[in-house]
């Protein structure tokens, strides 16, 4: 099982962020989101309408302490990833993973509960990439294949948009 913590969403400020970050976790075949800071039940239903049309299993819930998650994913012997730009290398991770995406300046208490920090390039760059680029890695690629059940179907097209 792999799932996502966005750390701190700011409703006003990180609604495109945000949902980018849940988007690239729901394609990259992660299980569930999990997003604290404000709550924004628009952001949920944003991301329930993808996954009614769209298709798969993918959950999205709110929690008000990111650290007490955490702590909680690793009695239930989690692998607990940081994803920041200071990190290591990223490798390879066995069993169930929760992947910590930051928001405004990640706490320090982050970097010392978790298993990993890893980095993607040690460069300033997106978090949405950088989540991408760790999910296409623990997951050897199988999203470019995965065949959601979804309403809406998407054909692989050279030119316009074409739906099965």
């Amino acid at each position: 099982m792999i799932e996502v913590l966005r750390l701190s969403h700011r409703a006003g400020r990180d609604p495109r962020i945000s949902t980018h970050v849940a988007l690239v976790a729901r394609a990259f075949l992660a299980d569930k989101i999990y997003y604290s800071g404000d709550k924004d039940d628009s952001f949920e239903k944003s991301v329930v309408e993808v996954v009614k049309n769209f298709g798969g299993s993918f959950e999205i819930e709110y929690v008000k302490s990111a650290l007490k998650l955490i702590k909680e994913k690793r009695k239930e012997n989690f692998k607990i990833v940081n994803l920041t730009m200071y990190g290591e290398k990223i490798k390879k991770v066995k069993g169930d993973v929760l992947i910590v995406v930051g928001g405004e300046k990640v706490p320090m208490e982050v970097y010392h509960e978790a298993d990993y920090n890893f980095s993607v390039t040690n460069q300033p760059h997106s978090e949405v990439g950088a989540l991408a680029v760790l999910l296409h890695e623990l997951n050897d690629g199988k999203e470019l294949d995965f065949k959601f059940d979804g309403k809406i179907r998407i054909k692989p097209s050279k030119c316009g948009k074409e739906f099965e």
